[in-house]
């Protein structure tokens, strides 16, 4: 009996080996390699090149556009405006997410909305029927006749539910734990994630259902599982945040039918998640001004907020200064804080800092430059900034304060929660609520109060 031939597939990035070893010779990663059968290549290739059939071509001037279907609105105006008006019929839509972040919540609160005009069905392979019931109760959903629920981690039969053509919309929670019978590797594996997809996916397209798959995340925050599942999908939202406290969001990392600057805040309560509606009221209802204390006019996707960067310093007790930063990069804390010391004259070398974004926020914004070296200063010199302005602003290697996006949202956003002046750069003079600054010691000079 001719032995079956087999290969090593990496489980990180899907290289393939020809023997096992304990580490992958591309990626670098440990333990990662799964033994795969292969399948007989050359008749099924030379099959392949005497089958199939010419495409039917048509002029794309003479195509005929079907009516656009209409769009399931979520129940959230935010999370419709980041999917770009509510999910599409036939859309196949990835919400990934840290482990207790809310995602589960978050769909079976959309699944309870839209099942009040669309037949939904729920499938999970994690919790039983009685789990999902528990918490359809708390989130107030187990009252809907047209959400049904299934527990299965088969994709075979998930595939057949779905080309059944009942349900408008299917939620699959999750795809890492979804197996083909026909594939002899383990659930979550890279050869399950990619076909099970790929099942999902063409039956959702045949039938026009619209497919919510649940994706699980690596210890360093990307999608577990092969790239291109990421690739297979129309829509990829990312759910972030604090899972302890804070807000929540979601972002469109990726959408074929909408906009990617879009994001959509929320916060949890016992009943639920709850869309944010004045964020930045409730960002800087608790502040107490101080010394360290910069507001800061960021943007998430489209939206402005203004939110608090707090900073402390500190002498360090050894000798090697100390640098946390909480909701900010730390290499870019690191570059701005040698900025300072080389282009204002300040001594940091040996003193520990402390950044904290409050509300648990992860900013992405270059504009948040400024503010951040004016909380450092501002706390290193026992100086305050005055109580009424915003800061906004990218700081250069050579101090210099340069231009950011979204100018008038970020003033229009002060202007609503009662501030007075933006220091902003100084190409930005023209508008009368700004206090233009052109380098970064012009800005600590002018506007650091004793």
């Amino acid at each position: 009996m001719v032995k079956a031939k087999t290969q090593f597939v990496c489980q990180n990035c899907g290289a393939v080996h020809s023997k096992w070893s304990g580490r992958c010779d591309v990626c670098g990663e440990w333990n990662t390699l799964v033994e795969q059968i292969v399948s007989s290549g050359k008749s099924s290739l030379a099959q392949a090149v005497r089958t199939g059939q010419a495409l039917k071509v048509q002029s794309m001037k003479d195509m005929a556009t079907d009516d656009i279907a209409q769009r399931m609105p979520t129940g959230a105006l935010d999370l419709d405006t980041v999917l770009g008006g509510g999910i599409l019929p036939g859309a196949v839509v990835l919400l990934a997410g840290q482990p207790g972040i809310g995602k589960s919540t978050l769909l079976l609160q959309v699944a309870a909305c839209i099942a009040t005009s669309n037949s939904v069905l729920y499938v999970s392979g994690e919790e039983s029927a009685s789990q999902v019931k528990l918490r359809a109760g708390r989130l107030g959903a187990e009252s809907r006749e047209r959400l049904d629920f299934a527990a299965s981690t088969s994709a075979n039969d998930i595939a057949a539910t779905i080309r059944g053509n009942k349900y408008g919309l299917v939620i699959v929670d999750s795809i890492q734990t979804l197996a083909l019978d026909e594939i002899t590797s383990a659930p979550g594996t890279v050869s399950q994630i990619t076909n099970s997809s790929n099942v999902l996916i063409r039956a959702a397209k045949e039938t026009e259902s619209a497919v919510v798959l649940v994706g699980h995340v690596t210890k360093e925050g990307s999608i577990a599982g092969p790239k291109v599942l990421e690739h297979l999908v129309d829509v990829v939202l990312q759910f972030e945040g604090d899972r302890y406290g804070g807000f929540k969001i979601v972002r469109a990392v990726k959408n074929r039918f909408g906009s990617t600057n879009e994001a959509a805040l929320f916060e949890m309560y016992e009943e639920g998640l709850r869309p944010v509606e004045n964020p930045s009221a409730a960002l800087l209802a608790e502040r107490n001004p101080a010394d360290g204390s910069v507001v800061l006019a960021t943007l998430e996707g489209n939206r402005p907020l203004l939110v608090e960067i707090q900073a402390l310093v500190n002498p360090t007790s050894f000798g090697y200064p100390k640098r946390t930063a909480s909701g900010f990069d730390l290499n870019r804390l690191n570059v701005l804080i040698a900025v300072m010391e080389r282009r204002t004259k300040l001594n940091l070398s040996d003193k520990d800092i402390y950044i904290n974004v409050v509300g648990g926020l992860k900013l992405n914004d270059q504009a948040a430059d400024l503010a951040i070296c004016m909380a450092i200063a501002s706390a290193a010199a026992g100086r305050r900034l005055n109580d009424e302005a915003v800061v906004f602003g990218e700081v250069g290697l050579g101090g210099e304060v340069r231009s950011v996006l979204g100018v008038e949202k970020r003033v229009s956003e002060a202007k609503k929660l009662g501030f007075k002046l933006a220091i902003a750069p100084k190409i930005h003079r023209k508008n009368t609520f700004i206090k233009p600054v052109g380098d970064l010691r012009t800005a600590l000079i002018d506007y650091l109060q004793k």
